[in-house]
């Protein structure tokens, strides 16, 4: 199993959310381009949260400016050639970098390269005032290039209409809602991630 996690947005809790799913499912975590180390690495979120350390993959890129892949690159002196960015084999999450239309050079999207992958991908989306329009922009934007949505994972409190509008109108899966945790420890995700979501979901 093979899996892509993108968000709507930048900061949502999608690489929370990839961290449980990491586990939850026994797959491996890849976060390609790691844009800013100041405040840690995504690795080192999804290690945190109790994703195993030799289950987490080294980054094929890894850019000091924390802004869009694309400009970091540029600012750092880094090419990226998108021939590296090529999924490993085996039970494998991959998490993107903010929104699917962020630049990975000036000439590929994430959108681009997840449609190159070909694999099922998880939209992350908050629940908070807004998410029904960048929902389903970004459903349209992965729609268009031919990737396969496997469905929405909603982060945040529950709101119930603007999920179901989004599940109806954009034609995805409501998979299910990640409460904000406090504590946020592996225990209280793991414990979240079970009671909220189901496995068969992304078989």
């Amino acid at each position: 199993m093979r899996l892509v996690v993108t968000g709507t947005d930048t900061d949502i809790g999608k690489t929370v959310f990839a961290a449980a799913l990491t586990t939850a499912i026994g797959a491996r975590y890849w976060k390609p381009i790691q844009s800013g180390l100041d405040d840690g690495s995504d690795a080192q979120r999804v290690a945190a949260l109790g994703v195993p350390e030799d289950r987490i993959l080294p980054e094929a890129y890894r850019l000091a400016t924390p802004c869009s892949p694309h400009r970091a690159a540029e600012i750092d002196g880094v090419v990226i050639d998108p021939a590296r960015l090529v999924p490993p084999e085996g039970p494998l999450v991959i998490e993107g970098a903010g929104g699917v239309l962020v630049p990975v050079t000036r000439a590929l999207l994430y959108a681009d390269l997840f449609a190159r992958w070909g694999l099922p991908t998880v939209l992350v989306a908050r629940t908070g005032l807004g998410t029904i329009n960048h929902s389903l922009l970004s459903i349209e934007a992965l729609r268009s290039r031919g990737v396969a949505i496997l469905g929405v994972a909603f982060i945040g409190d529950p709101e119930p209409d603007s999920e179901a509008t989004i599940a109806t109108i954009g034609g995805v899966q409501r998979l299910g809602r990640l409460p904000r945790l406090d504590p946020l420890t592996p225990t209280t995700l793991a414990a979240a991630f079970a009671a909220n979501f189901a496995l068969e979901d992304f078989a």
